[in-house]
Protein backbone atom coordinates (compact mmCIF):
# COMPACT_ATOMS: atom_id res chain seq x y z
CA UNK A 1 0.00 0.00 0.00
CA UNK A 2 1.70 3.49 -1.27
CA UNK A 3 0.49 5.32 1.73
CA UNK A 4 1.87 3.89 4.85
CA UNK A 5 1.02 6.21 7.36
CA UNK A 6 -1.32 9.35 7.95
CA UNK A 7 -2.11 11.38 10.69
CA UNK A 8 -3.65 14.66 11.42
CA UNK A 9 -1.94 16.71 14.10
CA UNK A 10 -3.62 19.87 16.23
CA UNK A 11 -1.36 21.40 18.65
CA UNK A 12 1.57 18.21 18.64
CA UNK A 13 -1.29 15.70 19.18
CA UNK A 14 -2.56 13.55 16.24
CA UNK A 15 -6.25 13.89 16.57
CA UNK A 16 -7.31 11.91 13.29
CA UNK A 17 -5.51 8.64 11.43
CA UNK A 18 -7.32 8.88 7.85
CA UNK A 19 -6.93 6.25 6.09
CA UNK A 20 -7.17 7.49 2.51
CA UNK A 21 -5.94 10.40 1.18
CA UNK A 22 -9.22 12.10 0.57
CA UNK A 23 -10.45 11.84 3.85
CA UNK A 24 -7.28 13.45 4.72
CA UNK A 25 -8.12 16.27 2.83
CA UNK A 26 -11.53 16.71 4.30
CA UNK A 27 -10.10 16.42 7.82
CA UNK A 28 -7.79 18.99 6.89
CA UNK A 29 -9.75 21.38 6.15
CA UNK A 30 -12.40 20.99 8.99
CA UNK A 31 -9.94 20.68 11.64
CA UNK A 32 -6.26 22.70 10.31
CA UNK A 33 -3.58 21.83 11.79
CA UNK A 34 -0.68 19.57 10.21
CA UNK A 35 -1.33 16.63 7.77
CA UNK A 36 1.88 14.21 7.68
CA UNK A 37 1.40 11.76 4.86
CA UNK A 38 4.11 8.85 4.89
CA UNK A 39 4.51 7.12 1.26
CA UNK A 40 6.04 4.54 0.04
CA UNK A 41 6.82 3.72 -3.54
CA UNK A 42 3.53 5.63 -4.48
CA UNK A 43 2.11 5.58 -8.31
CA UNK A 44 1.56 8.27 -10.32
CA UNK A 45 -2.43 8.19 -9.21
CA UNK A 46 -1.16 8.66 -4.98
CA UNK A 47 1.77 11.65 -6.32
CA UNK A 48 -1.07 13.61 -8.71
CA UNK A 49 -3.96 13.67 -5.69
CA UNK A 50 -1.52 14.88 -3.45
CA UNK A 51 0.21 17.25 -6.07
CA UNK A 52 -3.14 18.76 -6.96
CA UNK A 53 -4.30 19.12 -3.09
CA UNK A 54 -1.18 20.58 -1.93
CA UNK A 55 -0.33 22.64 -5.45
CA UNK A 56 3.07 20.69 -5.45
CA UNK A 57 5.25 22.08 -8.81
CA UNK A 58 5.22 19.17 -11.83
CA UNK A 59 8.96 18.85 -11.46
CA UNK A 60 9.42 17.93 -7.76
CA UNK A 61 6.60 15.31 -8.53
CA UNK A 62 8.48 13.76 -11.51
CA UNK A 63 11.24 13.30 -9.51
CA UNK A 64 9.57 11.82 -6.51
CA UNK A 65 7.88 9.61 -8.80
CA UNK A 66 11.02 8.00 -10.84
CA UNK A 67 13.65 8.43 -8.05
CA UNK A 68 17.40 7.97 -8.56
CA UNK A 69 18.06 11.50 -7.64
CA UNK A 70 20.98 13.39 -6.18
CA UNK A 71 20.95 14.96 -2.86
CA UNK A 72 19.17 17.91 -2.88
CA UNK A 73 16.78 20.93 -1.98
CA UNK A 74 14.38 23.26 -3.66
CA UNK A 75 11.66 25.74 -2.87
CA UNK A 76 8.78 26.23 -5.13
CA UNK A 77 6.40 28.72 -4.42
CA UNK A 78 5.63 28.54 -0.67
CA UNK A 79 6.25 24.60 -0.18
CA UNK A 80 10.01 23.04 -0.28
CA UNK A 81 10.96 19.75 -1.75
CA UNK A 82 14.13 18.06 -0.77
CA UNK A 83 16.16 14.80 -1.76
CA UNK A 84 17.74 13.16 0.95
CA UNK A 85 20.08 9.65 1.11
CA UNK A 86 20.13 7.92 3.92
CA UNK A 87 22.63 5.29 4.31
CA UNK A 88 23.42 1.83 6.06
CA UNK A 89 26.50 -0.08 6.48
CA UNK A 90 26.30 -3.99 5.20
CA UNK A 91 29.57 -5.06 7.27
CA UNK A 92 29.34 -8.82 5.91
CA UNK A 93 29.57 -7.23 2.50
CA UNK A 94 31.47 -3.96 3.26
CA UNK A 95 28.94 -1.99 0.99
CA UNK A 96 27.43 0.88 2.29
CA UNK A 97 23.94 0.63 0.56
CA UNK A 98 21.96 3.87 -0.09
CA UNK A 99 17.93 4.78 0.63
CA UNK A 100 16.09 8.00 -1.16
CA UNK A 101 13.64 9.76 0.72
CA UNK A 102 11.97 12.60 -0.90
CA UNK A 103 10.03 15.32 1.10
CA UNK A 104 7.46 17.98 0.54
CA UNK A 105 6.86 20.39 3.15
CA UNK A 106 4.42 23.07 3.00
CA UNK A 107 2.34 25.54 5.83
CA UNK A 108 0.40 22.78 6.71
CA UNK A 109 1.57 19.82 5.33
CA UNK A 110 4.60 17.27 4.96
CA UNK A 111 4.40 14.21 2.82
CA UNK A 112 7.50 11.65 2.63
CA UNK A 113 7.89 9.64 -0.26
CA UNK A 114 10.72 7.00 0.69
CA UNK A 115 12.20 4.47 -2.11
CA UNK A 116 13.92 2.12 0.52
CA UNK A 117 13.19 0.50 3.43
CA UNK A 118 15.76 3.35 5.29
CA UNK A 119 15.32 5.72 7.00
CA UNK A 120 12.86 4.04 9.86
CA UNK A 121 10.20 7.04 9.34
CA UNK A 122 7.91 5.38 12.21
CA UNK A 123 10.79 5.51 14.98
CA UNK A 124 10.59 9.23 14.00
CA UNK A 125 6.83 9.65 13.62
CA UNK A 126 6.79 8.11 17.34
CA UNK A 127 9.58 10.50 18.53
CA UNK A 128 7.45 13.52 17.16
CA UNK A 129 4.59 12.00 19.08
CA UNK A 130 5.98 11.33 22.35
CA UNK A 131 6.98 14.95 22.19
CA UNK A 132 4.14 16.89 21.10
CA UNK A 133 5.55 20.75 22.49
CA UNK A 134 7.88 20.37 19.44
CA UNK A 135 5.30 19.13 17.00
CA UNK A 136 3.65 22.40 17.75
CA UNK A 137 6.81 24.18 15.89
CA UNK A 138 4.58 22.50 12.72
CA UNK A 139 5.84 21.59 9.28
CA UNK A 140 9.20 22.16 10.29
CA UNK A 141 9.72 20.33 13.61
CA UNK A 142 8.93 16.99 10.96
CA UNK A 143 11.85 18.40 8.71
CA UNK A 144 14.11 18.76 11.97
CA UNK A 145 13.63 15.08 12.89
CA UNK A 146 13.54 13.51 9.92
CA UNK A 147 17.18 15.23 9.22
CA UNK A 148 18.15 14.62 12.54
CA UNK A 149 17.55 10.90 11.81
CA UNK A 150 19.18 10.54 8.65
CA UNK A 151 22.53 12.03 9.86
CA UNK A 152 22.42 10.35 12.91
CA UNK A 153 22.26 7.01 10.60
CA UNK A 154 25.46 8.21 8.93
CA UNK A 155 27.12 7.55 12.44
CA UNK A 156 27.10 3.63 11.88
CA UNK A 157 28.29 3.79 8.56
CA UNK A 158 30.89 5.77 9.76
CA UNK A 159 31.89 3.02 12.28
CA UNK A 160 31.68 0.23 10.17
CA UNK A 161 34.28 1.92 7.44
CA UNK A 162 36.45 2.96 10.22
CA UNK A 163 36.86 -0.91 11.41
CA UNK A 164 36.98 -2.09 8.25
CA UNK A 165 40.07 0.34 7.52
CA UNK A 166 41.71 -0.68 10.64
CA UNK A 167 41.47 -4.26 9.57
CA UNK A 168 43.10 -3.35 6.29
CA UNK A 169 46.48 -1.15 8.30
CA UNK A 170 46.72 -4.26 10.28
CA UNK A 171 47.02 -6.44 6.88
CA UNK A 172 49.45 -4.06 5.53
CA UNK A 173 51.85 -5.16 7.35
CA UNK A 174 51.24 -8.85 7.87
CA UNK A 175 50.99 -11.76 5.71
CA UNK A 176 47.89 -11.48 2.98
CA UNK A 177 47.15 -11.88 -0.61
CA UNK A 178 48.14 -8.73 -2.17
CA UNK A 179 45.61 -8.86 -5.01
CA UNK A 180 42.95 -9.69 -2.43
CA UNK A 181 44.19 -7.00 0.07
CA UNK A 182 44.55 -4.07 -3.14
CA UNK A 183 40.88 -4.80 -4.39
CA UNK A 184 39.68 -4.40 -1.12
CA UNK A 185 41.21 -1.04 -0.81
CA UNK A 186 39.73 -0.21 -4.06
CA UNK A 187 36.03 -1.26 -3.33
CA UNK A 188 36.41 0.11 0.44
CA UNK A 189 37.37 3.19 -1.30
CA UNK A 190 34.16 3.27 -3.72
CA UNK A 191 32.42 3.08 -0.96
CA UNK A 192 33.95 5.82 0.66
CA UNK A 193 33.64 7.90 -2.11
CA UNK A 194 29.92 6.76 -2.85
CA UNK A 195 28.95 7.75 1.07
CA UNK A 196 31.02 11.35 0.67
CA UNK A 197 28.79 12.45 -2.32
CA UNK A 198 25.83 11.39 -0.21
CA UNK A 199 26.71 13.40 3.09
CA UNK A 200 28.48 16.45 1.47
CA UNK A 201 25.50 18.41 -0.53
CA UNK A 202 23.64 17.99 3.14
CA UNK A 203 26.10 21.01 4.34
CA UNK A 204 25.12 23.35 1.38
CA UNK A 205 21.19 22.48 2.00
CA UNK A 206 21.27 22.50 6.21
CA UNK A 207 23.16 26.70 5.87
CA UNK A 208 20.51 27.32 2.73
CA UNK A 209 17.48 26.24 5.42
CA UNK A 210 19.15 28.29 7.50
CA UNK A 211 19.42 31.56 5.61
CA UNK A 212 15.61 31.38 5.44
CA UNK A 213 14.67 30.37 9.03
CA UNK A 214 13.83 34.21 9.73
CA UNK A 215 11.90 34.69 6.66
CA UNK A 216 9.94 31.81 7.13
CA UNK A 217 9.70 32.82 11.18
CA UNK A 218 11.01 28.93 12.29
CA UNK A 219 11.24 28.84 15.89
CA UNK A 220 14.50 29.89 17.70
CA UNK A 221 14.57 26.12 19.25
CA UNK A 222 14.47 24.26 15.86
CA UNK A 223 17.38 26.71 14.54
CA UNK A 224 19.20 25.62 16.83
CA UNK A 225 18.64 22.39 16.82
CA UNK A 226 19.13 22.54 13.27
CA UNK A 227 22.32 23.96 13.52
CA UNK A 228 23.35 21.21 15.96
CA UNK A 229 22.20 18.65 12.96
CA UNK A 230 24.52 21.00 10.39
CA UNK A 231 27.75 20.46 13.00
CA UNK A 232 27.15 16.96 13.17
CA UNK A 233 27.14 16.68 9.19
CA UNK A 234 30.61 18.32 9.02
CA UNK A 235 32.05 15.73 11.50
CA UNK A 236 30.69 13.35 9.52
CA UNK A 237 32.49 14.72 6.30
CA UNK A 238 35.58 15.59 7.93
CA UNK A 239 35.80 11.78 9.36
CA UNK A 240 34.86 10.73 5.63
CA UNK A 241 37.68 13.10 3.91
CA UNK A 242 40.04 11.46 6.54
CA UNK A 243 39.43 7.92 6.07
CA UNK A 244 39.80 8.76 1.74
CA UNK A 245 43.14 10.18 2.46
CA UNK A 246 43.97 6.72 4.59
CA UNK A 247 42.66 4.81 2.66
CA UNK A 248 44.89 6.61 -0.77
CA UNK A 249 47.63 6.44 1.34
CA UNK A 250 46.64 2.30 2.11
CA UNK A 251 47.06 1.95 -1.36
CA UNK A 252 50.13 3.78 -2.12
CA UNK A 253 52.16 1.67 0.57
CA UNK A 254 50.49 -1.32 -0.31
CA UNK A 255 52.15 -0.53 -4.09
CA UNK A 256 55.25 -0.14 -2.42
CA UNK A 257 55.15 -3.30 -0.04
CA UNK A 258 54.10 -5.24 -3.52
CA UNK A 259 57.10 -3.60 -5.38
CA UNK A 260 59.47 -4.39 -2.71
CA UNK A 261 58.53 -8.15 -2.23
CA UNK A 262 58.74 -8.66 -5.88
CA UNK A 263 62.32 -7.17 -5.36
CA UNK A 264 62.77 -9.12 -2.68
CA UNK A 265 61.91 -12.44 -4.89
CA UNK A 266 63.77 -11.36 -7.56
CA UNK A 267 67.16 -10.79 -5.66
CA UNK A 268 66.33 -14.03 -4.16
CA UNK A 269 66.28 -15.19 -7.26
CA UNK A 270 69.36 -13.82 -8.59
CA UNK A 271 71.58 -14.88 -5.80
CA UNK A 272 70.25 -18.58 -6.50
CA UNK A 273 71.15 -18.32 -10.11
CA UNK A 274 74.43 -16.28 -9.28
CA UNK A 275 75.31 -19.37 -6.87
CA UNK A 276 74.28 -22.15 -9.35
CA UNK A 277 76.36 -20.45 -11.76
CA UNK A 278 79.75 -19.81 -9.91
CA UNK A 279 79.34 -23.76 -8.88
CA UNK A 280 79.08 -25.06 -12.53
CA UNK A 281 81.89 -22.75 -13.20
CA UNK A 282 84.21 -24.44 -10.64
CA UNK A 283 82.88 -27.94 -11.53
CA UNK A 284 83.57 -27.32 -15.14
CA UNK A 285 87.28 -26.21 -14.81
CA UNK A 286 88.31 -29.57 -13.46
CA UNK A 287 86.08 -31.11 -15.87
CA UNK A 288 87.53 -29.37 -19.31
CA UNK A 289 91.11 -31.02 -17.58
CA UNK A 290 90.09 -33.97 -17.70
CA UNK A 291 88.56 -33.91 -20.71
CA UNK A 292 91.44 -32.96 -22.30
CA UNK A 293 94.01 -35.34 -21.04
CA UNK A 294 91.29 -37.76 -22.13
CA UNK A 295 91.51 -37.75 -25.36
CA UNK A 296 93.57 -40.94 -26.68
CA UNK A 297 96.06 -38.81 -28.92
CA UNK A 298 99.38 -40.70 -28.99
CA UNK A 299 101.41 -37.37 -29.33
CA UNK A 300 100.19 -35.29 -25.88
CA UNK A 301 102.23 -32.86 -23.67
CA UNK A 302 103.57 -34.49 -21.12
CA UNK A 303 101.67 -37.84 -21.88
CA UNK A 304 104.77 -40.43 -20.86
CA UNK A 305 105.88 -37.41 -18.21
CA UNK A 306 105.49 -39.23 -14.51
CA UNK A 307 104.58 -36.11 -12.68
CA UNK A 308 101.87 -35.76 -15.70
CA UNK A 309 99.09 -37.29 -13.57
CA UNK A 310 99.33 -35.51 -10.49
CA UNK A 311 100.04 -32.47 -12.46
CA UNK A 312 96.29 -32.22 -13.97
CA UNK A 313 95.23 -33.03 -10.57
CA UNK A 314 96.67 -30.14 -9.37
CA UNK A 315 95.18 -28.10 -12.29
CA UNK A 316 91.81 -29.33 -11.83
CA UNK A 317 92.11 -28.16 -7.91
CA UNK A 318 94.24 -24.84 -9.11
CA UNK A 319 91.33 -23.63 -11.62
CA UNK A 320 88.50 -24.90 -9.30
CA UNK A 321 89.85 -23.27 -6.14
CA UNK A 322 90.76 -20.14 -8.15
CA UNK A 323 86.90 -19.45 -8.99
CA UNK A 324 86.15 -20.41 -5.94
CA UNK A 325 88.15 -17.40 -4.43
CA UNK A 326 86.79 -15.36 -7.11
CA UNK A 327 83.28 -16.38 -6.96
CA UNK A 328 83.58 -15.70 -3.04
CA UNK A 329 85.03 -12.20 -3.24
CA UNK A 330 82.28 -11.26 -5.32
CA UNK A 331 79.98 -12.47 -2.60
CA UNK A 332 78.18 -15.13 -5.54
CA UNK A 333 79.30 -17.78 -3.19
Amino acid sequence: MPVIDNGIYVDGRRTQTPTTLDETYDLLDKEGGLAWIGMYRPDQTELDSVAAEFDLHPLAIEDALLGHQRSKVERYGDSLFMVLRPARYLDDAEEVEFGELHLFVGPDFVITVRHAESPDLVAVRRRLESHPELLTFGPEAVLYAILDRVVDDYEPVVTGLENDIDEIEDQLFGISDDDALSRRIYELTREVSNFQRAVTPLIGMLEWLQRGTDKYQVHIELQRSLRDVLDHVIRVKDRVEGFRTLLDNALVVQSALVARRQTDVALAQNNEVKKISSWAAIIFAPSLVGTVYGMNFRNMPELDWKFGYPMALGMMVAFAGLLYVIFRSRKWL
